[in-house]
C-alpha cells in the first residue's frame, strides 16, 4: 500500500466492445457481460440506461476514489460500443438499449469466480471496514446495505463494485454542488459493515482520507470524466464548470468530515 501522502495518478484505458457475452438483469441498469478487443470480459454499464449518464459518473469518480484511498476495485475502462450492436439483439428491450447506448460507455474488468460478499460468512478487518464506510459516508453512497452490499469476495480479498448510486445529489438541479456538500447523511446507519468498526478507526480512516485526497488527487479523478458526458448532462454549463463543481463539492464534504463521522459513530452505537 503506498504511503499516505503519495499522489496516485488516475488513468483510464479505452477499449472497443466486440461481443455481447449475456444481460445481467440486476437492478434497474441491465449491465450487461461482454468481451473487449483485449480479450477480456467486462461489466459493461450502459450510458442509455435508466439511471443516465450520471450514474456512469458516480460509478467512475467513487470507483477511482476507492482506489485513491487503497481499496480494491476492478480496473475501470471506457467501452466503445458501436452502432451495429443493436441490429442483431432478439430481445426488444436490449436492442434498444443498446442502440441507445452507441459511443463511450463505461465498464469494470468481470472477476470471474467472485462472490457476493456475506457479512455472516467473512469477516473484514476493521480498518478495511471503516475505510469502506467512511468513503460511503463521503460520497453519499446509499447502495452499500445487507439487501445489496455490492461488495465482492475474489481470492480471499474483498472487492468494491456498483458505485452509480453514490453523489446522488448531483440529479438535485444546476446549484446540487454547493446545496449538498456539508449535508447529513442518514443512510449510513444502513451500511453493511458499520458493525464491522470499532469505535476510534473511523477517525483513523478519516485522517488517511484528508492524506489522501488532496485537492490535487480530487481534481485528477474528476479530469477522468469525459466532456461528451457533461455536456450531455448539464448542456447549460461548460465541462471545466462541470469538472469545479464535483470537485466543490467533494472539497466541501471533505471538509465537513467530522460531521459525518460523528453521524456514524453514533449510527453505529444505536443512537441514531
Amino acid at each position: 500500500m503506498p504511503a499516505a501522502a503519495d499522489f496516485f495518478v488516475p488513468s483510464l484505458r479505452t477499449v472497443a466492445v466486440t461481443r455481447y457475452v449475456t444481460p445481467l438483469r440486476e437492478g434497474g441498469s441491465l449491465p450487461a457481460l461482454v468481451e473487449a478487443d483485449d480479450g477480456f470480459l467486462y461489466v459493461l454499464k450502459f450510458r442509455g440506461a435508466g439511471q443516465g449518464v450520471k450514474a456512469l459518473i458516480a460509478e467512475l469518480l467513487v470507483g477511482e476514489l476507492a482506489r485513491a484511498l487503497g481499496l480494491r476495485v476492478p480496473e475501470l475502462v471506457f467501452a466503445d460500443l458501436d452502432v451495429a450492436f443493436g441490429r442483431s439483439e432478439a430481445d426488444e428491450e436490449i436492442q434498444d438499449l443498446l442502440r441507445a447506448s452507441t459511443g463511450q460507455n463505461l465498464a469494470l474488468h468481470y472477476l470471474s469466480g467472485a462472490g457476493t460478499f456475506d457479512p455472516l460468512v467473512t469477516a473484514v478487518a476493521p480498518e478495511l471496514a471503516a475505510r469502506v464506510v467512511w468513503l460511503d459516508a463521503l460520497t453519499l453512497n446509499v447502495d452499500r446495505t445487507v439487501r445489496n452490499t455490492n461488495l465482492l469476495v475474489w481470492h480471499r480479498e474483498l472487492w468494491l463494485i456498483d458505485h452509480g448510486a453514490a453523489l446522488y445529489v448531483h440529479h438535485a438541479g444546476p446549484d446540487w454542488a454547493r446545496a449538498g456538500g456539508a449535508r447529513p447523511f442518514p443512510q449510513i446507519k444502513d451500511h453493511v459493515l458499520l458493525p464491522s468498526v470499532p469505535p476510534g478507526a473511523l477517525a483513523a480512516a478519516d485522517a488517511l482520507g484528508h492524506a489522501r485526497l488532496t485537492p490535487a488527487q480530487l481534481r485528477a479523478t474528476v479530469a477522468l470524466v469525459p466532456e461528451g458526458w457533461l455536456a450531455e448532462v448539464f448542456p447549460d454549463v461548460s465541462a471545466a464548470a462541470a469538472r469545479a463543481d464535483y470537485v466543490h463539492f467533494l472539497e466541501t464534504r471533505l471538509a465537513a468530515s467530522a460531521t459525518f463521522v460523528h453521524e456514524a459513530d453514533l449510527a453505529r452505537d444505536g443512537l441514531i
